[in-house]
């Protein structure tokens, strides 16, 4: 070949063919909606789940208890973000070398099932029907919710679940109740719960939720039934005028059920004279009183709360029908304030937890509480004057009554926070009815056998004591619910849910003597035939013929949070004994959404309070809702929601996955299209620097090719220690669940730490240097400790990727049965050393664009820089000697001393010499042999001679 043909385009060419030229299977493209359904479907048919506990096998546990989802409708957003933090949690203390377990769960029973099956198949089922439908809908909807989570990348115990609704669970529940009730917490009575009628049951704490609601203000007088009582309580001889107290009230539906008048015995109250009466209100309201009803008033005498106890006064709507004609006695309370209103509260006990205890304490009979509104809403048909109407359409009838009876001084509409139903989000009451409680203060249970040292209250408030919570504000929100929460109501009047196995005597109400015996024969028949085994036999054949006519069996069943509540008894302990800690009974970690402080860990930390005298978990983890971009809360008709089915056929669950991981969950999550862009523009950033180091591995075999760590070139043990500490930051977001620090370091790491400075680096080397030799072994040595500990880092959160990756680049059948490697260490020298050098390359950077820009340069290598330094740096600097250029990047680079005192500076000058044609460097030796006139002198060494040395790039 002539000189000139040499050096034709043709010719450059052919070197390419000379250069290691990166290769790998691993796809540019993930091609994410498309490929993730057949590698979970995999993951499933090779049983991978199984192989991830065999590879643990006897390692220590670790147990995140999950808090069942609800089996009721297509999984959204929330219920994604969930299960994925759950995943991330499990898999990173797997790679950490825990045998770490995740059984998935779902929450069966409840009223929202019961309401589907309602409108699908009418009101008024048979029990047995309800039970049998309830079930079948459950379980399609767990099969529709569970394809879901595995399509999002979740590894679990997929084939054994844990159900509420399981008849082992259902009658592991039962003997959890019982066991309660031995240890003294659990007693029958009368007491006002909040009611709600569309659930047609009462509701536990839990289940309330506070929103607006417009009502109407009544200031309403209850005239004297003790005139000269009344005279003598504020001093006077006699009364002069007709006397009334008055109330404040923004329950109307509430007067027709009035039997007292509570008033602070240590407020001073006033006889007001005005055109109406002697009206009697508290000192402290009397001109914003008077000015509300618009009248004139003197002040004739004042008297001490105290002095009113026990006055009787008469129901405002005693003339307008005899059934109202009774006396409304006034009881000394403390709740009573001048706060607003009058001062004077009026007590209808069957519908306030402080009017019922107020009037119980004053020796009101349980028999004698007034209950007219029936469970529907509705009033009874022996109520005089409102019967059968609904309380929310008879509170203006009520209005209108008072006004007619002249007891009416005015009413206002305002708009106040107002208990709702969570569920059904209306309106809820309070309302008197025979319910079973949990007690939290002292007092007797039934069946007391072995009774626990503290209350209920004292012992969960020292089960949050040992609680780490993650974020740490959720500790003051569940203690603060604890302390000042009432006594729990564990029973609701609905079919679908695990009976209250009790007979209760016709006459005193009073349990059957062998209730104990009872709960274990139902648990039982339960264990064989599910609840509805249970709801099928009749008190004859449990109690014998005689007995049974004396005993009537209960219809109630366990509130669902009971169910849920308890399955760290009767799954971890029970159905699932693998979940059990050797080092006692609780779980690593219970993981839901904040609103579960009311809800699950709620009710698991009393019920686990009750049953072993402390907390069901180790620690307790938070996340926030899911809100689209603008902060908003996602709703259907404001069209903002984003369906997790809808992100995983467009884009890949991996997106979503990135997107819970790379979000701070103890706040609001927000997410939208715009967002998902940003997210798919990271996950392109992360997959293209791993498909770098993948393909740049290709024929790395470390049994043959890796270089000891001693041996290495310093930029690759600096690349090694680098990636060290990394991984030790990371470890450490993972031991406390912080997984956006992972990702935002993982991203800098891949576009700094890796493209930015250690692969641009590390290009030339690769490519030109001769295959086997130690400066390409050394890079490559760095590169598959790296690629390991990065597949790891992301395998908890993008775990198809990693997964993908593993299979052409591990040797084991997946990534999940691995743990996080050891990366040598190095030492703060190093690290320190490489740490300034990068910094001085940016300002190199930085001179050699400033140049660029006009035009005497094209790329970095087309410039030669000199570098003066003082001290340090200097010293720095020339350690790297002839290496120095490959840290610029460009084909010559020295550093001089600079004069005393002067900054840091660098020369950037274009090079003059020729371009070799295989590494574009420009050299001066470029053409030293005559045989390859385009090469320069160490392409020449590496292609034909011994290869060039390098000790530091």
């Amino acid at each position: 070949m002539s000189d000139q043909a040499k050096n034709t385009p043709a010719a450059a060419n052919s070197y390419r063919s000379t250069l290691n030229m990166p290769d790998t299977p691993f796809p540019m493209r993930g091609d994410l909606p498309k490929r993730e359904a057949g590698w979970a479907q995999e993951w499933e048919d090779k049983g991978i789940y199984k192989k991830l506990r065999d590879a643990r096998c006897g390692a220590p546990k670790f147990i995140l208890h999950d808090g069942p989802p609800y089996a009721n409708g297509k999984i959204h957003i929330g219920h994604a973000v969930n299960k994925v933090l759950k995943d991330m949690i499990v898999k990173s203390r797997q790679l950490e070398g825990f045998d770490a377990l995740y059984v998935p769960g779902w929450d069966c029973h409840g009223l929202p099932i019961e309401n589907a099956i309602e409108k699908l198949y009418g009101r008024n089922l048979p029990r047995d029907e309800m039970q049998a439908k309830s079930r079948a809908f459950a379980t399609e909807q767990i099969a529709q919710q569970m394809a879901d989570f595995k399509r999002l990348g979740v590894l679990g115990d997929w084939d054994h679940p844990y159900k509420t609704m399981n008849f082992a669970n259902e009658a592991g529940e039962l003997r959890a109740l019982k066991r309660v009730m031995e240890r003294g917490y659990v007693y029958r009575g009368l007491k006002p719960v909040y009611w709600c009628f569309d659930c047609g049951s009462s509701l536990a704490e839990f289940e309330i939720e506070y929103a607006d609601k417009k009502s109407q203000t009544l200031d309403v007088m209850f005239p004297t039934a003790e005139p000269e009582k009344l005279a003598a309580a504020f001093g006077l001889p006699a009364l002069n005028k007709p006397a009334a107290i008055v109330i404040w009230t923004t329950t109307a539906w509430t007067i027709p059920a009035n039997q007292a008048l509570n008033v602070n015995p240590t407020l001073e109250y006033s006889l007001v004279d005005t055109e109406r009466g002697l009206l009697i209100v508290a000192s402290a309201l009397v001109e914003k009183c008077l000015a509300r009803w618009q009248l004139e008033g003197t002040v004739v005498a004042t008297a001490l709360g105290e002095k009113l106890d026990h006055l009787n006064f008469r129901h405002p709507l005693a003339e307008a029908d005899a059934g109202f004609d009774r006396l409304s006695p006034v009881y000394l309370a403390d709740y009573a304030t001048a706060d607003d209103g009058t001062g004077i509260v009026h007590s209808a006990p069957a519908y306030g937890v402080d009017d019922f205890n107020s009037c119980v304490a004053n020796g009101m009979e349980y028999d004698s509480i007034l209950n007219p509104v029936q469970g529907n809403g509705v009033y009874a048909p022996e109520l005089p004057l409102f019967a059968g109407q609904h309380i929310w359409k008879a509170a203006p009838v009520i209005i209108d009554t008072l006004r007619d009876a002249g007891r009416l001084l005015d009413t206002q509409t305002i708009t106040h926070s107002y208990p709702h139903c969570w569920r059904h989000k209306t309106p809820v009451i309070y309302r008197a009815a025979a319910q079973w409680f949990v007690r939290m203060d002292e007092g007797e249970g039934v069946f007391t056998k072995d009774k626990a040292p503290g209350t209920l209250r004292e012992t969960a408030l020292a089960a949050i004591e040992q609680t780490a919570f993650y974020p740490e504000n959720g500790k003051e929100r569940l203690r603060a619910m604890i302390a000042g929460r009432p006594d729990w109501c564990i029973s609701r009047q609905r079919s679908w849910g695990v009976p209250l196995p009790f007979f209760l005597h016709v006459d005193s109400g009073e349990l059957h003597p062998r209730t104990m015996e009872i709960i274990d024969q139902a648990a039982a028949m339960i264990e064989q035939g599910g609840i509805e085994a249970w709801s099928r036999v009749s008190a004859e054949e449990i109690l014998g013929a005689d007995e049974a006519k004396l005993y009537t069996k209960s219809t109630d069943i366990l509130e669902v949070w009971f169910d849920s509540g308890s399955t760290f008894w009767h799954v971890m302990r029970g159905t699932h004994p693998d979940m059990h800690h050797d080092s006692g009974p609780e779980a690593d970690l219970y993981l839901e959404g904040h609103d579960q402080h009311r809800g699950w860990f709620h009710s698991s930390l009393l019920l686990a309070s009750a049953i072993f005298g402390r907390a069901p978990y180790r620690g307790l983890l938070t996340h926030g809702f899911t809100v689209d971009g603008q902060g908003k809360k996602m709703s259907k008709s404001l069209g903002n929601t984003v369906a997790p089915q809808d992100v995983s056929s467009k884009l890949g669950a991996e997106i979503i996955r990135l997107w819970v991981a790379s979000t701070d969950y103890s706040g609001d999550l927000a997410i939208d299209d715009k967002i998902l862009a940003r997210v798919v523009d990271a996950y392109r950033r992360i997959r293209n620097t791993l498909r770098f180091l993948l393909a740049n591995v290709s024929d790395f075999d470390p049994a043959a090719d890796s270089v000891p760590f001693e041996q290495m070139l310093e930029i690759d043990r600096y690349a090694l220690a680098r990636a060290h500490q990394l991984q030790t930051e990371i470890l450490g977001h993972y031991q406390v669940y912080e997984f956006h620090p992972v990702v935002a370091k993982l991203q800098l790491y891949c576009s700094e730490d890796l493209g930015g400075f250690y692969l641009d680096v590390l290009k030339d080397r690769l490519y030109t240097s001769a295959p086997k030799s130690l400066a390409r072994r050394s890079a490559q040595t760095a590169l598959w400790q790296i690629t390991h500990a990065m597949l790891r880092w992301m395998a908890p959160f993008l775990s198809f990727t990693a997964e993908e990756a593993w299979k052409i680049f591990g040797d084991s059948e997946t990534i999940f049965v691995e743990k996080f490697v050891d990366l040598p260490a190095g030492d703060a020298a190093l690290l320190a050393k490489w740490a300034r050098i990068r910094e001085i390359r940016d300002l190199v950077n930085k001179d050699i664009e400033a140049v660029r820009g006009t035009g005497q340069v094209g790329s970095s290598l087309q410039a030669e820089v000199t570098l003066a330094a003082e001290h340090e740096d200097l010293a720095l600097l020339q350690s790297l000697g002839d290496d120095l250029k490959f840290v610029f990047i460009t084909s010559a680079a020295q550093a001089v001393a600079a004069e005393s005192g002067a900054t840091l500076q660098a020369s950037v000058a274009p090079s003059a010499h020729d371009k070799c044609e295989r590494c574009w460097h420009y050299r001066e030796d470029v053409g030293s042999n005559p045989a390859y006139p385009t090469l320069c002198g160490r392409c020449d060494s590496n292609l034909h001679g011994t290869g060039e040395d390098r000790e530091f790039a």
